[in-house]
């Protein structure tokens, strides 16, 4: 997975395409991620305690990550992002302005 938590996305496809936020939770092993104020759904919350009101939590929920393409912190496009190696350390880079992100 080319992307990490803090990295700012763009949204290609569903409900909220063209939208843009950043990463609070990735889930690599099944492929999906977490934005922030995106994919929001309602949870209903019972009461914990007596006297207490039950409320109604709107949450962030995971999509797949192919639906998301980075934002190049440098150049502020929508890029697809390629691997370097060198000295033993691997780099990520920009498609389009070829600098190391």
């Amino acid at each position: 997975m080319k992307i990490k938590k803090g990295d700012k996305v763009l949204i290609i496809s569903g409900k909220d395409k063209g939208r843009s936020g950043k990463i609070v939770r990735a889930l690599p092993k099944e492929d999906r991620v977490v934005v922030e104020g995106i994919n929001l759904r309602k949870k209903h919350n019972r009461p914990k305690k007596s006297g207490e009101k039950g409320q109604i939590v709107e949450m962030p929920v995971p999509f797949n990550v192919s639906n998301v393409k980075l934002i190049c912190p440098k150049c502020g496009k929508p890029a697809r992002v390629e691997y370097k190696t060198e000295g033993g350390k691997k780099y990520r880079i920009c498609k389009k302005c070829n600098q190391e992100i």
